[in-house]
């Protein structure tokens, strides 16, 4: 039995994509937070009687989030359906050098550096 037709091998794809699906999900949840936290800041700063915060990059840095969340589920889909058609012909899936997962990965890192440097130039 080959590997394409190894039941196995298409249960791990699933849960693959399963597992990509709800990192995406958790993405664009965590970017609704971090954009809805500005107008939290300054509806606080209301009640409390507190000069108005200045929390204008948060929903930009929360919609980057939501976008990326929504690239994922995206991209997730469509690898999903090329492995299967891979595996439906009986091909080798190989993983590249530059993998999905390494390209979300080094996205995510730039936003959350972008993120501590709004961080630290507000903090001054």
């Amino acid at each position: 039995m080959s590997n394409s037709e190894d039941p196995r091998v298409r249960l791990a794809a699933e849960r693959t994509l399963l597992a990509w699906i709800r990192t995406g999900l958790a993405l664009m949840g965590f970017g609704f937070v971090v954009a809805r936290f500005g107008l939290f800041l300054h509806e606080l700063a209301k009640v409390e009687a507190l000069p108005q915060p200045y929390g204008g990059w948060s929903l930009y840095f929360g919609t980057a989030l939501v976008l990326v969340g929504v690239l994922v589920n995206v991209a997730a889909g469509f690898g999903h359906v090329r492995m299967m058609e891979k595996l439906n012909r009986g091909e080798t899936v190989l993983n590249r050098r530059w993998s999905f997962s390494v390209v979300i990965s080094l996205l995510l890192a730039a936003i959350g550096l972008a993120m501590a440097g709004y961080l630290l130039w507000v903090g001054h």
